[in-house]
């Protein structure tokens, strides 16, 4: 690993620890030329499936746009930061799980409302009234008597 204060390619490996529920390995190393400390996040690069949206096209998983997607929902609600990223990351490894290599966009749009009906039921009738595209109020009025009844 090069160091990012002088750029020398030799690197020691301090500390090593689990982060982020076991999926990053967090390393503490030192530069062997100039001794300053970094702190570097392994994970496991995986392929995460193509999306095919609604008309047919299809496009790589964007985690930013799914990330942009909730937070747009969960807007002045108070919900952390970290149990976004956590639900994010369950997303994830619901699609990596499945092994296919392409999703319907509705599928992901179910994994993302079951995530954001557990955290914040505010945010997931937004979410479901574009998701869904509502037209009227009795089908908000419907969604609503579900969460309640749940």
């Amino acid at each position: 690993m090069r160091c990012p204060f002088c750029a020398a390619q030799d690197t020691r490996v301090i500390d090593s620890r689990l982060a982020s529920e076991g999926d990053q390995v967090r390393r503490r190393r030192e530069c062997l030329s100039c001794k300053e400390r970094f702190t570097t996040y392994e994970i496991a690069e995986l392929t995460l499936p193509k999306i095919i949206k609604r008309d047919g096209a299809r496009e790589s998983f964007d985690e930013i746009k799914l990330r942009a997607g909730m937070q747009r929902s969960l807007e002045k609600r108070p919900v952390k930061s970290e149990d976004v990223e956590a639900a994010v990351s369950r997303i994830k490894k619901a699609m990596t799980a499945r092994g296919d290599r392409e999703i319907k966009a509705g599928e992901l749009g179910e994994l993302v409302m079951k995530e954001l009906s557990s955290l914040d039921h505010v945010a997931y009738v937004r979410f479901a009234s574009v998701y869904r595209s509502f037209q009227d109020l009795d089908e908000f009025t419907e969604m609503i008597e579900r969460l309640k009844k749940k």
